[in-house]
């Protein structure tokens, strides 16, 4: 055979032999890709985490501080309200909610109220619905106008 060196039977196994290392390349450097796109994804969900869990506490800490106002806000009120007759009465009673629904804030976390909120929820289905409706209306109308 002219233009052909070596042993006439070498050729096919040569070829063979290339393409088993091209496939053994081509595996090793799919696993190598395929880990590191595990190694990112798992960075990604840990940065994740980590937002979330600041963005957690940071909501938390705010409810705290509303808290604190609307208790600071109930008692302002109580000491400089009048004491007797229907005003003082109904100044007396808002103060207290406003002095009970600080006490919640400061005392409870955003999982507490999320499960509160899903109680109330459950309990009166009907009224929710209603209040759903009631505040997308709202916010329709106001959407609306300022268009």
């Amino acid at each position: 055979m002219a233009g052909t060196s070596g042993k006439p039977g070498n050729t096919p196994h040569r070829l063979e032999e290339t393409a088993q290392n091209a496939g053994h390349r081509a595996q090793e450097t799919a696993s190598s890709v395929a880990h590191r796109a595990s190694e990112a994804a798992s960075q990604v969900g840990h940065r994740a985490s980590e937002v979330a869990s600041q963005a957690g506490h940071r909501a938390e800490e705010a409810l705290s501080n509303v808290g604190e106002g609307m208790s600071s806000l109930g008692s302002q009120l109580r000491q400089n309200a009048p004491q007797g007759g229907m005003l003082g009465q109904a100044s007396s009673a808002v103060a207290s909610r406003l002095e009970q629904g600080g006490r919640y804030l400061q005392e409870h976390n955003v999982r507490d109220m999320a499960d509160d909120f899903t109680s109330v929820v459950r309990s009166y289905p009907m009224a929710a619905l209603g209040v759903g409706f009631g505040v997308g209306f709202l916010l329709g109308m106001a959407l609306t106008r300022r268009s």
